[in-house]
């Protein structure tokens, strides 16, 4: 059995490119509880917390869990709190190169597999009538970095270098190749 710790719709449509047969079982876990430190260690960290817990429930399985955050200058981005918040990460990120960082965490045959994987994201030059016409799309309600790249999102973006579903939220070919 495969199961997805996750409750993200995007990457469960990302996962069906590489496994065809999945359920998924989201973690229960608070993530306010994981410290702020480097970006990296940070979504390591979060994907570590959620694979276990849903492995420490199904042990014979094979568990994917990933967790994403945009980070410029080291300050992490994760899912803006409101509209206004939203704006404010927009403001920050115009005109400027961000990354993007993705913790994996894999468990097959009982072995763990961890890896982060980054993109660097550089986004146009946004005027705040930009920013207000794009935040009337909603997207950024549920998205780190309060953009979604996949959609409406990809307006504001001048060009990236790096894997761009992991932007999405799911590296994909890391995963295929862990495996």
């Amino acid at each position: 059995m495969f199961i997805l710790a996750s409750q993200s719709p995007r990457r469960k449509e990302l996962l069906k490119q590489i496994v065809p047969e999945f359920i998924t079982i989201p973690a229960q876990i608070n993530e306010r509880e994981t410290p702020f430190t480097k970006p990296a260690d940070y979504v390591q960290t979060l994907a570590r917390r959620k694979g276990e817990q849903v492995a420490a429930q199904n042990p014979t399985a094979t568990v994917l869990s990933a967790d994403t955050v945009v980070s410029f200058q080291e300050t992490i981005y994760g899912k803006p709190q409101d509209r206004q918040d939203a704006a404010a990460v927009l403001r920050q990120l115009s005109g400027q190169t961000h990354q993007a960082y993705t913790g994996v965490w894999l468990t097959k045959d009982g072995q763990v597999q961890q890896t982060v994987v980054k993109t660097d994201v550089t986004f146009w030059s946004l005027s705040d009538q930009m920013i207000e016409t794009y935040l009337d799309q909603n997207e950024y309600q549920d998205k780190a970095g309060a953009y979604g790249i996949q959609g409406a999102g990809n307006l504001l973006v001048e060009k990236i270098n790096g894997d761009f579903y992991n932007v999405v939220g799911l590296p994909i070919s890391t995963i295929a190749r862990m495996l």
